[in-house]
């Protein structure tokens, strides 16, 4: 089951939180504390610019987490989707919730009024790179085309 959070849903910003922090721990990538996350993302949603969903496993527990954000596309009209997180704890993996949160997000893009999604994964994430191929992502940078680097500083 997939669910939105909203702003007044503590127990779903904890959950959140602590997601997004495994997901960082996991890839040993530094982050906030889950309260710290959590506290975040309540004022993404609240202000609109972001969007996350919950899968949730049969006894409730969250499993996985997506965070979409949509914004005015510079190349169109309508708005661009980007998938900013997924992730889905390591022991639900290969259980659909990948998926689930996929399908929702891209229905909600296209329900928002975007006409396309990007997203970006780490070049050795093939698991990842799988899922969002079979969900009809294509990859346009690399394996024959130039290969995009990514960069980031501190302001």
């Amino acid at each position: 089951m997939v669910e939105t959070v909203t702003p007044h849903d503590d127990g779903g910003l904890a959950d959140a939180g602590r997601l997004l922090r495994d997901f960082n721990a996991e890839y040993d990538e530094p982050a906030p504390e889950p309260e710290v996350l959590a506290r975040l993302l309540r004022a993404r949603v609240a202000d609109g610019n972001a969007t996350v969903l919950l899968a949730r496993d049969g006894s409730g527990e969250a499993v996985g987490i997506a965070v979409l954000r949509l914004q005015p596309s510079l190349w169109s009209d309508a708005l661009e989707s980007y998938l900013a997180e997924l992730y889905v704890v390591p022991a639900r993996r290969g259980q659909g919730f990948g998926r689930e949160l996929l399908e929702a997000v891209l229905t909600m893009s296209r329900e928002a009024g975007a006409d396309y999604a990007y997203l970006i994964t780490s070049e050795d994430d093939r698991a990842a790179q799988r899922a969002y191929e079979a969900a009809g992502f294509r990859r346009t940078e690399g394996e024959g085309g130039p290969l995009m680097l990514a960069y980031e500083r501190d302001l």
